[in-house]
């Protein structure tokens, strides 16, 4: 998958944020085969109930579709991971925004250091 879990975190809603990035970039594509859930928990180094519970909640959500017997798929319409992505965007933004105004820079001196981060 090329990315490990933060065990100081919730892993499940990780997963489930990593799942909606590749699909969302198109490194998952609709109807691609995931992972079995033993697969994925022993690459993640996770219980397997976590990865289950994972799936079963992109499921619920519309990302993930399974086939009993065969295994866990990307759904053909990958809006609800592209809508997810963005709101983790707007979200880590917002966040950085914050942390920068808690270390004394107004929104224009951020805007400068990233600007000049860029260069």
């Amino acid at each position: 998958m090329g990315w490990k879990p933060d065990h100081g975190a919730p892993i499940c809603p990780q997963i489930c944020e990593q799942m909606c990035v590749r699909i969302a970039k198109g490194t998952l594509e609709p109807h691609s085969k995931l992972l079995s859930v033993r697969e994925l928990a022993v690459t993640l180094g996770v219980n397997p109930n976590t990865v289950q519970r994972s799936y079963e909640q992109l499921e619920r959500e519309g990302v993930l579709y399974s086939i009993p017997g065969t295994g866990w798929y990307v759904s053909e319409d990958t809006t609800v991971a592209q809508n997810a992505v963005e709101r983790l965007i707007r979200e880590h933004t917002a966040s950085y925004f914050t942390e920068m105004e808690n270390l004394g820079l107004n929104t224009a001196q951020t805007k400068q250091v990233i600007k000049e981060w860029e260069a």
